[in-house]
């Protein structure tokens, strides 16, 4: 096992590794920009290291700054987290260079999966069922003519998309040169790669992941399904687990996909499988998350596994332990992201409390959210017996929570948990379209 891990990451998600580490009786090594100098992250690990100014370049982008300082602090592995490099296979290479152990999957497979347009070729091959579309597109009249065998509506992807960049929605001809443009433009911004290709749009959909631990040894273990179809603008508002419209055939199907698709690639490590379901309970492959997801807590919450814990060991040669058949559900846990619509200080804080309720943050009252990062102020997750129960639970949770000083979105996930659609478990990827 490990004795120092460095946590390439910062707010709640590294104080997340940072608390598993700790029980673990791991020491740990915190990076972090001048912008995050007094941050929560900092304080909580072992070491710490300045890795530049606010900039992301500078700092949390920077994989040769992030790779020195575990070289300098003899940190013999490094956790990305999510976000940031947790996808970048320039990190992973850097690591297996370095002879530091990359905590996720080899540099080979995230670039693999990285590559929208390869990881549904290599799904296809494997018997994984995938949404019709088209390869790389070449140029706008090559898009449009792709786009009108495919049959419109259809949405157009960037080849490295992720997070809901480089991502958008057509309707009809007309609309399809100025989104295409767009989706370049933005894609290579994010990402420096313009390429995009067509899928169909699946529509009504709801959008199901499945959670998966693959150890180095061949064994592969899924841990159920999330429902995250509460999103704006392709970014993730709840998510739960298990979903309300997945009964056990399903989720044996899902379940039966997603080992297709992580052996297809040797898949290592923390994984989670992407799926579109339509009404008739056809489900297609999106992609491949080769990291920890923002929402992993809802399933740790059901299975009552630590998968942070499960990615060091597996990272560190350890075998997965258990079985298939060992992964039974224990009732509902829903997430609630809390997001922050602009920067400010925290005048006052308070957590909701109770059994099984959970607030994963970086904030402390007096806290300072710098504009440089990711809106993400906490999570609130609720477990209960029923999702009934988790529901009612969430709502006193959120009631409860108070963030003041910073603007943020608990008044409109109050709205959403207290939606009739929502409640009934009947709500599509654009439920926030039809939000009162």
């Amino acid at each position: 096992m490990f004795s120092k891990i460095l946590v390439a990451n910062r707010g709640e998600i590294a104080i997340r590794i940072i608390r598993s580490c700790k029980e673990m009786g791991i020491s740990t090594v915190s990076v972090f920009s001048e912008a995050d100098r007094d941050s929560m992250h900092v304080a909580l690990a072992d070491q710490s290291v300045c890795i530049g100014s606010a900039s992301l370049a500078d700092s949390y982008l920077n994989a040769e700054r992030i790779v020195s300082a575990a070289l300098a602090t003899s940190a013999e592995a490094i956790h990305p987290g999510y976000g940031f490099l947790s996808e970048s296979p320039h990190l992973a290479q850097l690591c297996e260079t370095y002879r530091i152990a990359f905590i996720g999957p080899s540099s080979d497979i995230i670039k693999k999966m990285g590559d929208k347009d390869a990881a549904k070729r290599i799904m296809s091959e494997a018997g994984v069922p995938v949404i019709p579309g088209s390869g790389i597109l070449e140029d706008i009249e090559s898009a449009l003519l792709a786009a009108e065998q495919i049959g419109y509506p259809v949405m157009i992807k960037a080849r490295a998309g992720g997070g809901g960049r480089g991502i958008r929605q057509v309707k009809t001809p007309d609309e399809f040169e100025n989104a295409y443009m767009t989706a370049a433009h933005e894609a290579r911004e994010a990402f420096g790669d313009g390429a995009l290709y067509i899928e169909k749009q699946i529509f009504p959909a709801k959008h199901i992941e499945v959670q998966l631990l693959a150890d180095e040894y061949g064994k592969i273990i899924c841990l159920a399904e999330r429902e995250c179809s509460i999103q704006r603008n392709n970014q993730k508002l709840i998510e739960e687990s298990p979903s309300p419209v997945v009964d056990n055939a399903l989720r044996d199907k899902l379940t039966e996909a997603s080992m297709k698709a992580a052996m297809a690639v040797g898949y290592v490590n923390a994984g989670t499988v992407e799926f579109l379901l339509d009404k008739e309970g056809n489900f297609y492959f999106m992609e491949m998350n080769v990291r920890l997801q923002v929402e992993h807590a809802v399933t740790e919450q059901v299975t009552g596994i630590d998968l942070v814990k499960w990615q060091i060991r597996i990272a560190a040669g350890v075998p997965l332990d258990f079985e298939q058949e060992d992964i039974v559900l224990m009732g509902n846990s829903i997430e609630c992201r809390i997001n922050a619509s602009a920067p400010g200080q925290v005048e006052f804080f308070h957590v909701p409390g109770g059994p099984r309720v959970r607030f994963d943050s970086a904030l402390w009252t007096g806290y300072t959210v710098p504009p440089h990062y990711d809106s993400l102020l906490g999570k609130l997750i609720v477990h209960a017996s029923s999702r009934e129960e988790a529901i009612r639970k969430m709502h006193a949770a959120l009631c409860e929570l108070v963030i003041d000083g910073v603007p943020n979105n608990i008044d409109e996930q109050l709205e959403i948990v207290s939606d009739e659609r929502f409640q009934k478990g009947e709500y599509y990827t654009d439920f926030i379209k039809g939000l009162n």
